[in-house]
């Protein structure tokens, strides 16, 4: 078995490492930290035929040079960085599984919910400042939350709100009405969750349709007083259109843990005081990479046989 493992953060994982190098003694690891693009990638993979991946892009261009390959195993829950149709096509496997790091992802929102409602933020930086400014903003109880796109984090989120007794609206495109009722949720447009919600939090994959789904026209109908929260892909938010949202009080704050360029060039949308920003966090607590990285060796095992 012929493996490259081209996340870094599975490379340098003590337990995946061992755990990878039992399948396949002579695994190539990409232990420098940088992720690979571009022909630095190429070079890094062109003679495998299984790989395991993160975040790079494996676009037709890049799969089309590689004729060994056989296949891929996802380190991590979204397939929107790999063309999946050029994969079906030229028969290389992409070993994958949803939801492992779910409530990673559903706690650290949670968290940003929290932190914006009661202003912990914000006057945290402040009193590192010298500000002593007493202002608890919130409640997130009994509050409106939209969620748009209702899969794994998302159901995961759901639970967690809860003990809050918050008015839920969600949106997707697959019927999942029988869920919906049982969980006391509220289908809704998305014009309706917009309008609506105090606070709209985001949970799909990056495809043609959610491109750039929050933008200008999206920020008119939030309420002032709103907020806007993007754990999932970086390309859904217009981030332009965020920055004059929140310079022009649009609305009244927002946190993202994603970005359309990793790591961000954005710096006077990260500057402003009511955006609370992490660098791709939320999938990433100790059990998640665990989990993860597992999950891809079990995908290379079972395509193997072995």
């Amino acid at each position: 078995m012929n493996i490259a493992v081209t996340s870094p953060s599975f490379s340098r994982h003590p337990i995946l490492q061992k755990k990878v190098l039992e399948l396949s003694p002579k695994t190539k690891l990409n232990t420098t930290g940088i992720r690979l693009k571009n022909n630095d990638l190429f070079e890094y993979i062109k003679n495998y035929e299984a790989l395991i991946v993160g975040l790079e892009t494996f676009d037709k261009t890049l799969l089309s040079r590689l004729p060994k390959l056989k296949v891929i195993a996802k380190y991590g829950v979204g397939l929107d960085n790999i063309d999946l149709e050029y994969c079906k096509k030229n028969n290389i496997h992409v070993a994958w599984k949803g939801g492992v790091n779910r409530l990673s992802v559903a706690e650290l929102t949670l968290g940003f919910f929290l932190s914006l409602t009661h202003n912990l933020y914000q006057t945290s930086n402040l009193l590192k400042d010298g500000k002593w400014i007493k202002s608890g903003g919130f409640l997130l109880s009994q509050k409106t939350i939209g969620i748009i796109g209702i899969g794994h984090v998302a159901k995961e989120l759901v639970k967690l709100l809860k003990p809050f007794g918050c008015k839920i609206l969600v949106n997707d495109i697959i019927n999942q009405d029988g869920y919906y009722q049982s969980q006391n949720l509220i289908k809704s447009s998305k014009k309706d969750i917009f309008k609506q919600s105090d606070i709209v939090s985001l949970h799909t994959p990056l495809t043609k349709q959610t491109f750039h789904l929050i933008n200008k026209d999206t920020f008119k109908l939030m309420k002032e007083n709103s907020f806007i929260i993007n754990t999932a892909r970086g390309d859904l938010i217009n981030l332009k259109d965020l920055e004059t949202a929140l310079f022009n009080k649009l609305i009244l704050g927002a946190a993202i843990d994603v970005y359309d360029q990793e790591p961000p060039i954005c710096d006077k949308l990260l500057s402003h005081p009511n955006l609370i920003n992490t660098p791709h966090i939320a999938g990433n607590a100790k059990e998640a990479i665990l989990a993860m990285g597992t999950q891809a060796i079990i995908g290379l095992k079972e395509y193997y046989n072995v």
